[in-house]
């Protein structure tokens, strides 16, 4: 899953959601353990990082970044593209790869957008919701966050999909690694306040419905406003 669209599905959540019951968490109990271990390390280590990242880094310099993790993952959009029988779509993300890798210098300028090709987000979890696979019960998985079984069995395939996967060397792969986590952490600093009550609550029924959401390529939640939330989210 890409995490630019679950931050702009939490928005959206705060402004069309309302007594929305627990999704089924028959380990809660667990998932609540790992989710205190999970923000004991973001407090302590990934969310200062993200801030100080964020105050030092020029605001185009973080576009930029966050334009050529994007490109990255035009690989794994387009083959998803194609396994969900959609191949004008497979063309248009491949187009915007080779020319965002070549004109627009490894992606770190969008050319495509401005040459009018739409970008899109699917993972291997889109592709397994779209065949009619169910996403399972919730799980928080250490260091990673909220899942679910369907969604850890797609991150395994798009991890392979991505374009990190083809790096050779160990440590260039780690560093390129680690420098995606801390811009989709710096990312997340825009919208976390939007977060109300029980955190975890939130974070559990927020992803879930996301899921529904992305699996049904956003046909049951449709509005301008969510476009609007995404130029926000990634500009």
């Amino acid at each position: 899953m890409t995490f630019h669209r679950f931050l702009c599905f939490l928005v959206l959540f705060v402004f069309f959601s309302s007594n929305i019951s627990a999704t089924q968490d028959p380990f809660e109990d667990l998932n609540r353990k790992i989710w205190a271990l999970n923000e004991s390390l973001d407090d302590n280590f990934a969310k200062p990082t993200a801030e100080i990242y964020t105050n030092i880094t020029p605001d185009f310099i973080e576009k930029g970044i966050t334009n050529f993790f994007r490109n990255i993952n035009e690989l794994d959009n387009t083959a998803n593209q194609l396994l969900q029988g959609k191949p004008m779509n497979a063309m248009n993300d491949l187009t915007r790869f080779i020319i965002n890798t070549s004109v627009g210098l490894l992606g770190f300028i969008d050319v495509a957008s401005k040459m009018g090709l739409e970008r899109h987000d699917e993972d291997f979890g889109q592709t397994l919701g779209f065949w009619g696979v169910s996403k399972g019960p919730f799980l928080m998985i250490p260091l990673f966050g909220p899942s679910t079984p369907r969604s850890l069995a797609g991150r395994s395939v798009s991890s392979v999909l991505s374009g990190t996967f083809a790096i050779e060397e160990t440590d260039v792969r780690i560093g390129v690694t680690a420098l995606d986590a801390l811009e989709t952490r710096a990312r997340y600093l825009e919208v976390e306040t939007l977060i109300v009550g029980d955190r975890y609550s939130f974070i559990r029924d927020s992803y879930m419905q996301y899921l529904d959401f992305e699996s049904s390529d956003g046909e049951n939640l449709s509005d301008d406003f969510v476009d609007d939330m995404d130029d926000f989210l990634l500009d």
